[in-house]
């Protein structure tokens, strides 16, 4: 991906990295044929060779920066491409994938990608300036690189022995994490239950805290163990092949002493770069893991832009014909089956849902609103059938407030601009959330509210957005009995007469009345009901679904 995006900025790096590995051996040879000559003319080789280690220093930070910047600059695309990926996916494909995944590959994954470029610097420089290195001690004494290497290919060796495991002790520990921070949450969530229930507060500390923190002790005191065994693994040899280097040179005549103390400056100047680079083999690993992952989870390619479509204005009846959507097979468990559905509904109508738990109500929902395609039959507008390439419009028509609802704190008009002020302060005041709201502009900056308070700044918002349908999926059952009154009587009228299609997943039967007309989920199935039927159901809705 980066040579496909970023072929020029890539090439760029690299002939940095050789210019630096170039001029750092350049200041090796400088010191072994000027620096070591007793005859050299001191006041006339240091300044020139002071300006060789500053122009090193800046093609070097030259190099890393440009492999930084080019490293962050692709991680923020990519984070912005997945981000986008969801946005721009089908609903029913998110739900399939869970927000624990999801979650995990814009925080664990992006930022197991963005300490690989971190790191990537360090091999580049390192794997560079090594072959550069080698050619020049190969050139230098033949023989005394060949063990000199043999020493450093073991040293290296054992030192990635010991590397390995400590990325392998992380491992492990990043799941430890992930249970830590559950008991965390049952901790904060639960301090109210946890509080009363002593007992329950102590099987939480002793059998489920206590081993998931000593299973994080165990783990990070190996891999701090391994990592200092490591570095001190690395100093050490390196250091040791210095004494092998004048051995070979005085002990065994293999070379001169201006030889073996340029072999020696030569270690000493790859050790810190060798270390670097064997460290950053495992996050390359750990990163190449983590885009499989990102790349496994088959988004929807970003488009450009948001594609809402012109919303149909006009329309006057909203059909399903024949509307059908199974869910998943579940662990050989048959998924649960909607429909077929026919319906029709007119604009401005009141319309209201019944059913237990589990009849399909809230799919139903989701595939009114278009965020369920269909899998057979179909949605029509005015006669005019919705295909996939019209959903995106054909949305534009829905407000909803569901049951999971998300609330945001800004204020948004049609397409996006700012709400009329009128019309908010009409529903600030119907909606009785007056004096409990403060605002910076358009945005709300008190949403820490009771869940009831909550869905009503919802309702706000999805008045403010001006659509000709508003869905709310039990929308009054954190109400308080007063308001919920308030709704049905006042509110439901008000937004029938501002010309809303109403429709309204509800089980409060003493404002059944209310609507225009009453379905029933059942099994998957819907049912109008009429005369006796609705009647029966206004006086008891619960007794009603018990017995279906």
């Amino acid at each position: 991906m980066i040579w496909r995006d970023y072929r020029i900025s890539f090439l760029w790096v690299v002939a940095l990295s050789l210019a630096s590995a170039g001029l750092g051996i350049g200041v090796i040879a400088y010191i072994n044929q000027r620096l070591l000559d007793a005859f050299a003319d001191p006041w006339r080789v240091l300044p020139e060779f002071l300006g060789l280690v500053v122009l090193l220093l800046l093609i070097t930070l030259g190099a890393q920066l440009a492999l930084t910047l080019l490293g962050h600059r692709f991680v923020y695309q990519l984070r912005g491409r997945l981000v986008k990926g969801i946005l721009d996916t089908e609903v029913e494909t998110i739900e399939r994938m869970g927000s624990p995944r999801l979650l995990a590959s814009l925080s664990t994954d992006i930022r197991n990608i963005t300490l690989a470029f971190v790191r990537l610097p360090e091999l580049v420089q390192g794997g560079v300036l090594t072959v550069g290195a080698v050619l020049y001690l190969g050139w230098l004494s033949p023989a005394m690189l060949g063990v000199s290497s043999i020493w450093v290919l073991g040293t290296l060796w054992f030192g990635m022995w010991l590397v390995k495991r400590v990325y392998r002790h992380i491992a492990i520990l990043r799941d430890v994490e992930d249970r830590l921070y559950e008991d965390y949450q049952s901790v904060i969530e639960g301090r109210k239950e946890l509080t009363l229930n002593r007992d329950r507060a102590q099987w939480l500390y002793r059998d489920v805290y206590t081993p998931n923190a000593e299973a994080y002790r165990y783990h990070i005191i190996r891999s701090d163990s391994y990592h200092l065994s490591a570095v001190n693994w690395f100093n050490i040899m390196m250091l040791a092949a210095i004494g092998v280097v004048f051995f070979m040179a005085n002990g065994l005549g293999w070379a001169s002493a201006q030889v073996a103390t340029t072999f020696s400056l030569t270690l000493l100047f790859l050790r810190a770069p060798l270390i670097q680079a064997v460290g950053a083999f495992p996050p390359l690993i750990n990163a190449q893991v983590a885009f499989d992952k990102i790349q496994s989870l088959a988004l929807a390619e970003g488009l450009q832009g948001f594609q809402n479509g012109a919303s149909a204005d006009t329309w006057r009846q909203l059909s399903f014909v024949g509307v059908q959507y199974r869910y998943p097979e579940e662990e050989n468990r048959e998924g649960f089956s909607v429909g077929p559905i026919d319906l029709n509904i007119q604009r401005g109508e009141v319309i209201f849902i019944i059913g237990g738990n589990g009849s399909g109500k809230s799919t139903l929902a989701k595939l009114l609103t278009g965020l369920y395609l269909p899998q057979a039959g179909d949605i029509k507008l005015d006669q005019q059938r919705i295909d996939a390439d019209d959903m995106a419009a054909y949305r534009q028509q829905f407000s909803a407030i569901y049951t999971d609802f998300h609330l945001f704190d800004r204020l948004m008009g049609p397409q996006g601009d700012s709400p009329r002020s009128e019309l908010i302060d009409q529903w600030l005041n119907e909606l009785g959330m007056k004096q409990k709201l403060d605002f910076e502009g358009d945005r709300v900056t008190n949403v820490n509210l009771s869940q009831g308070q909550r869905k009503r700044v919802a309702m706000l918002l999805a008045i403010a957005e001006q659509r000709d349908v508003l869905l709310l999926d039990e929308w009054a059952a954190d109400q308080d009995p007063q308001f919920r009154r308030t709704f049905y009587r006042v509110l439901l009228p008000q937004l029938r007469a501002m010309g809303k299609t109403l429709i309204v997943i509800s089980h409060d039967d003493h404002y059944f009345d209310e609507a225009d007309r009453l379905l029933e989920m059942r099994e998957g199935h819907l049912y109008e009901l009429t005369g006796e039927e609705r009647q029966a159901a206004s006086r008891d809705a619960v007794a009603r679904i018990d017995q279906s």
